[in-house]
């Protein structure tokens, strides 16, 4: 471990980034590749375990794992128009492979939802198809030219989640879901507060008719999108005839989101909670929970020492923690203590031949009070029942830490109603989250970015932002687009917009809901925004998904996680999905099957008949197959 100073954050805040990353052995620059990073295993650690996680959540809202081609063919990027022109700067092109100029070229993935809507045409033919629930976890490259670790790099890694639904509700519905996941997965697992709320249109993904996020705040005053969370509407699903057949009998072109984050996390983690001693993990992300340093002078006193670490070590493990023995030769326990301090350890355990004659230990938080020396306060703890103490311990670190964040938000939150006051809070390179009012219109947005470089970085949700409020814009003076003098008729507009998704009724424009909150976030981002970015303006008022509503009315039972809860079905979901329905097979599936073979043939259906009623009945071979089929369950 290098003996390096870590930079201060106060005198040279980037430096004290990749410091820390570099001292915690987390990653480096890959330099044989251009903006490309290896992320060396204790940060890969990191990583899998924020991925276990997140696939849990993932697979606890219904969502199957898929892996989709690395390649993509040019036609698919240039076949949705704002998405080409959106990535065309950062695309990694293909043009010779075997030796051979390639007769089209291969993008190499930017992201996947071009792809994946190829699939998804060939996997949906029914409205018995929906919904379509994928998450894929890979690796995708965007040609950067200024790179930082984790944060915006060439490739990374990430996850992201592709769906398909019978109507815009459902999709909707799904992308506030899923932004909720997120948003839970930051608080609890990452502990870092973070606010949700709805890009503008200028900030809005490529492709999309509505993006939502979440935003963190780090210690240097600045924000960092931290995930994001799409309604695609049917922008792809008409670029690749993706469509289905409804419970009418007519062909609809799919609703879509996507959602994803990345191993930009790792960094948000890091310039959320490390300090000037290194790196700082929460209990739930640390590779290792405690790290045993023994302590003995003479070579009598070793193997009692290291007999003792490495039987805690054990019953620590069958606790349930991840332990390491720091039993190398050669080193003073200093020089390992500093080694487990800068890798962000969250506890670490000392043990000598006073502490087996007490039948106790010492530990030492990675993050402690101080003494009137100066000095970290150390704490002794019983052997007997080591583990439960110790998990009270982390217990009380994660929350210690999410407190601070939270505290640190609050702290560097501000309100302003003039341009002095709005200009004066980004003055001199300065930073911080700041509320204010704005006109709604890209020019006033644009204004404000190239006078301060302060970005819109959403418009927050009711519950995330401030209470509605009238008020003029910060810049120009003028009402706000959603002033009361104008709410009235806003409202009601969204309300029936919102009432028509809630009974499935296609709209021309997106449902965005009941206006949410009349403040927008400003801040000074500390880079380039990521293209994979979601926003949201409203908090919808919408019902919660039913992928069979009417099985669920008669049985008001439905599996979750292996077991089984009960529901209102007439009371709207509140929070992410808890109820997953079990679909049955249909007792139709193999007439389905023949009707997708005639169609692909184009040989006319034999139950259908010039204007039958029977064939106008079912897309499935007409109402004798069905009381036929019905017959046969009866029996």
């Amino acid at each position: 471990m290098s003996e390096q100073r870590i930079t201060p954050r106060a005198s040279d805040y980037s430096q004290w980034y990749q410091d820390v990353i570099s001292e915690a052995q987390l990653a480096e620059p890959a330099g044989v590749v251009k903006g490309c990073m290896v992320i060396r295993p204790h940060g890969f650690a990191i990583w899998e375990k924020m991925q276990a996680d997140l696939d849990r959540r993932f697979k606890a809202t219904g969502h199957q794992n898929a892996s989709f081609p690395l390649l993509i063919p040019m036609s698919f990027i240039q076949k949705e128009a704002e998405h080409v022109e959106g990535f065309a700067p950062e695309l990694a092109v293909v043009t010779h492979a075997g030796g051979k100029e390639l007769e089209e070229q291969y993008v190499i993935r930017p992201t996947s939802e071009t792809i994946i809507g190829h699939f998804f045409s060939k996997w949906v033919d029914s409205h018995r198809d929906l919904p379509l629930l994928i998450n894929q976890w890979c690796n995708v490259m965007r040609w950067e030219l200024r790179t930082r670790i984790f944060l915006r790099t060439g490739e990374f890694l990430w996850q992201e989640g592709h769906t398909a639904h019978a109507t815009h509700a459902e999709a909707h519905e799904e992308m506030a879901r899923m932004l909720d996941v997120y948003r839970d997965f930051a608080h609890e697992i990452m502990a870092m507060p973070v606010v949700r709320g709805t890009k503008t249109v200028n900030e809005r993904f490529a492709g999309a008719i509505e993006t939502r996020c979440i935003e963190a705040l780090m210690q240097d005053g600045k924000a960092l999108q931290a995930g994001t969370s799409h309604d695609l509407g049917q922008n792809f699903g008409k670029a690749f005839n993706v469509t289905f057949q409804n419970d009418q009998g007519e062909r609809e072109h799919v609703w879509q989101t996507s959602w994803g984050v990345s191993t930009r996390l790792v960094g948000a983690l890091i310039m959320t909670h490390s300090d000037d001693d290194g790196l700082v993990l929460p209990p739930k992300l640390a590779p290792i929970h405690v790290a045993i340093v023994p302590i003995y002078r003479k070579d009598e006193e070793r193997a009692s020492v290291l007999e003792a670490a490495n039987r805690i070590a054990a019953e620590l493990r069958d606790d349930g923690l991840t332990v390491k023995v720091d039993d190398r030769e050669g080193l003073k326990p200093g020089a390992k203590y500093y080694e487990w301090e800068r890798k962000g350890v969250p506890v670490r355990v000392e043990i000598g031949p006073r502490d087996l004659d007490e039948n106790a230990v010492m530990i030492k938080r990675r993050v402690s009070e101080v003494d009137e020396k100066g000095k970290p306060v150390k704490e002794k703890l019983p052997m007997k029942d080591l583990g439960v103490s110790l998990g009270k311990v982390l217990d009380e670190f994660q929350t210690m830490l999410f407190d601070r964040a939270s505290q640190d938000l609050r702290e560097s939150t501000v309100h302003v109603d003039t341009w002095k006051d709005f200009t004066d809070v980004f003055a001199d390179q300065n930073s911080r989250f700041v509320y204010a009012h704005w006109d709604g219109t890209t020019e006033t947005e644009l204004a404000i970015k190239e006078a301060t470089k302060a970005t819109i970085r959403c418009l927050p949700y009711a519950e995330d932002g401030p209470a509605a409020e009238p008020g003029t814009c910060v810049k120009t003076r003028n009402p706000r687009r959603s002033a009361c003098c104008s709410r009235r008729t806003t409202e009601a507009r969204a309300r029936r917009s919102a009432e028509a998704c809630a009974r499935g009724t296609p709209r021309a424009t997106p449902c965005r809901g009941l206006p949410a909150a009349q403040d927008h976030r400003f801040h000074r981002s500390p880079g380039r925004r990521e293209t994979t970015q979601q926003q949201q303006l409203w908090s919808p008022v919408l019902p919660a998904v039913n992928w069979d509503r009417r099985r669920r009315r008669r049985s008001g039972q439905s599996t979750f996680l292996g077991g089984s809860t009960t529901f209102d079905a007439k009371k709207p979901a509140t929070s992410a999905v808890a109820v997953i329905p079990t679909r049955k097979a249909s007792p139709h599936r193999a007439a389905r099957c023949r009707a997708r073979r005639r169609r692909a043939r184009g040989s006319p259906n034999p139950a259908r008949g010039s204007g039958s009623r029977a064939g106008a009945r079912s897309s499935t071979g007409g109402r004798t197959c069905a009381r036929r089929g019905s017959r046969r369950r009866r029996r």
